[in-house]
């Protein structure tokens, strides 16, 4: 009989079968922490149910599945007729479903619904990220539509709705509707003033003719899409739905869809207006004052996202060195890889704190936490976002070479990571947009400066990285070239004031001794030796 030569073994079981939400315990305590104790066990209960479903070999099967098998654009039906669908595969119909029914529109229609839904999508979204694209876009058309009441009486209960109704059809036939949106244009990108795209009035009040096009238009299969559009008032909101009362189509021709480097599954389309019908959102000239209050709640979900991402893969990480042995030991118990593990995890807690906090504030909506928000959401999703592709790729690494290879999910995360810091404006945009509201609005800065206060004696090191950060909000000499340094540092602040308040003491301490103290290398895993890093290694556990 012939010999065996394929006995595998030292291989790390997948990461299978757990409750996403209950193993993630900087997820846990935040939502703990943040929302009323009233509901607490109901949300509990929900997070922990979808913490089971996301888990699930099914939900990571149809992950699979929904990026091996992207859409397809259908321009026309087999009798010649212009029909602009979007084909999906049935997992993406499947995920989606799932996110919408788990609530993951429904912010606005129920108390504490913005830090629980925030918890979910980070949940929700590990088992994968591009159809997370339309509830984000669709969570966050609510707030844009709220500049004219009878708009938002009309769709806002569609938009809330947790009823995933598949097909184009009248809104008004539909149990629940995804909205898009189509602000980037060839000659613009970000700056959405520069767009051609026109919107002539037509008889009856409220109501325009576009023609034009957009360069990026999300999700382009949804029911509705706000708009951007030159009206002879200036630039204006509008809404443009995909099926008109009459059931007739709408002119919305979808030229192609983006061949993307990530978010494989979710389509993001070039599309033409001609004599399309909208109707207007807001004042005219008032466009941009509109759509940013989507462009706010989507930025949040962009730091929400990449918090996601970076828990998926250091879940992985960890889960993989507890199982994994070389040279005489666990990869987890080994002291270099340790500290590489307790970097990522630090980097990883920081992010999902900060994004919750951010979440808390939506549901308050009081004055303070209104100007907390101006400062602190482009602050994070300008840092959130940027860490997200180095955690991706060092979690990466941890796995070697076997997480170099696809069926491990880690490329999939790896490509993923760069979207949220492009996606609703790069980098530079999120500086410029601090340095705005720096100069316009000091009661955001008042905001800020309150909430890191909270932490004030605390810890040595977070008290100088205070008063470094005073003295260079001072000095306004060559404020525009160093923006990008001052709001890493307004990040940075801001995150170790949360986790001196919140997190355990070991997780602080490892915190602010790199990312403020300084005592911290260039790559991850260069924390200081002598810190407890076991213990932060062990929180970051996916173990429940």
């Amino acid at each position: 009989m012939a010999a065996s030569t394929h006995t595998v073994t030292n291989q790390a079981p997948p990461l299978v079968g757990y409750d996403v939400f209950a193993a993630d315990r900087a997820l846990v305590e935040a939502v703990e922490r943040h929302l009323d104790p009233q509901l607490l066990d109901e949300a509990r209960d929900e997070l922990t149910t979808l913490g089971r479903t996301t888990g699930s070999a099914q939900v990571q099967e149809w992950g699979a599945l929904a990026n091996e098998n992207p859409p397809k654009l259908r321009t026309h039906d087999r009798y010649g007729n212009r029909v602009d669908e979007v084909d999906f595969h049935p997992s993406w119909h499947r995920l989606l479903g799932k996110g919408v029914s788990a609530g993951l529109t429904a912010a606005w229609s129920r108390p504490g619904g913005h830090l629980r839904r925030a918890a979910g999508f980070i949940v929700w979204t590990q088992a994968e990220a591009g159809h997370g694209c339309p509830l984000s876009m669709t969570h966050a058309a609510v707030p844009a539509l709220r500049a004219d009441p009878a708009l938002a009486a009309e769709w806002e209960p569609r938009l809330t709705s947790t009823v995933y109704d598949q097909g184009l059809r009248p809104a008004a036939q539909k149990a629940g509707v995804l909205f898009g949106m189509g602000m980037t244009e060839k000659q613009g990108g970000s700056d959405v003033r520069a767009n051609t795209t026109e919107a002539r009035p037509l008889a009856e009040d409220g109501t325009y003719e576009l023609t034009g096009h957009k360069w990026f238009c999300s999700a382009p299969m949804s029911d509705g899409f706000l708009v951007l559009a030159q009206a002879p008032g200036g630039l204006t909101c509008f809404l443009v739905p995909r099926v008109l009362a009459d059931g007739t189509r709408n002119v919305f021709r979808i030229q192609r869809l983006k061949d993307k480097l990530g978010n494989r599954s979710n389509a993001s389309g070039e599309v033409e207006f001609d004599g399309t019908w909208g109707r207007r959102v807001g004042d005219e000239g008032r466009g941009v004052r509109t759509i940013i209050e989507m462009v706010s709640a989507t930025r949040l979900d962009c730091v929400l996202g990449a918090a996601s991402l970076m828990r998926q893969a250091v879940a992985q990480a960890v889960h993989h060195s507890a199982h994994r042995e070389a040279f005489g030991g666990r990869l987890i118990d080994k002291p270099l890889m340790r500290n590489v593990l307790a970097d990522l995890a630090l980097e990883s807690e920081a992010a999902t704190t900060l994004a919750m906090r951010l979440a808390a504030a939506y549901d308050d909506d009081g004055e303070e936490e209104r100007a907390f928000l101006r400062l602190a959401v482009p602050a994070a999703k300008y840092w959130v976002t940027k860490r997200c592709t180095p955690v991706a790729v060092e979690a990466l690494e941890c796995l070697g070479g076997n997480g170099y290879v696809e069926e491990s999910g880690m490329p999939r995360l790896l490509r993923e990571s760069p979207l949220n810091s492009i996606w609703e404006g790069a980098g530079n945009v999120q500086a410029l947009d601090l340095l705005r509201a720096l100069q316009r609005e000091p009661q955001a800065l008042n905001a800020f400066l309150r909430e890191v206060g909270l932490a004030r004696g605390a810890d040595h090191r977070l008290d100088g990285a205070i008063k470094n950060l005073l003295a260079e909000l001072a000095d306004l000499d060559g404020i525009e070239a160093r923006a990008r340094r001052l709001v890493e540092r307004i990040a940075l602040v801001l995150q170790g004031s949360l986790l001196v308040r919140y997190a355990p003491p070991e997780v602080a301490d490892a915190f602010c001794a790199s990312r403020l103290g300084g005592d911290w290398g260039s790559a991850f895993g260069t924390l200081p030796h002598s810190l407890d890093l076991a213990t932060v290694v062990e929180r970051a556990r996916p173990v429940s």
